[in-house]
């Protein structure tokens, strides 16, 4: 097979310049970034010991809620939260809201709700109830 000098690929550095260009756009688009913060277990539990912490929102069935939950959190099942924005706004008081429930799915379905409905600072606890459990953190019922 013979190769073309690169003299008769003309094409090949507009290409190659678009294609950067593309790369750094996409790389650099905060609408890609991830607007809900991955918050560790022991920030929360620093947070417990405050009253600036944030408001943790437990978006489990109230059955899972009555088996155990995160000091303080509030109930509000995935499915309500849509409807129940203005409440959590009220309970957080302009402090960072961080959602849990068992494993995380539906954690992530309420943060972006709550993102949708205007909320700025949305956490989700890492590992979610059952890595809470598992370290042994406190839990109230």
């Amino acid at each position: 097979m013979t190769r073309l000098p690169a003299t008769a690929r003309p094409w090949k550095a507009p290409l190659l310049a678009l294609a950067l260009a593309l790369a750094l756009a996409l790389g650099c688009d905060s609408e890609n970034e991830n607007p809900i913060r991955e918050v560790s277990q022991q920030e929360v539990v620093l947070g417990l010991e405050s009253k600036a912490g944030p408001l943790l929102l437990d978006v489990r069935t109230p059955q899972e809620f009555a088996q155990g939950h995160l000091p303080g959190a509030l109930l509000v099942p995935v499915s309500e939260v849509p409807g129940r924005l203005a409440e959590v706004k009220e309970a957080s008081q302009g402090r960072e809201v961080v959602v849990y429930c068992e494993r995380g799915g539906r954690a992530m379905r309420a943060a972006q709700s709550l993102i949708d409905g205007g909320f700025q600072g949305v956490g989700h606890l890492e590992g979610d109830m059952s890595a809470w459990r598992g370290a042994e953190l406190p839990v109230q019922y």
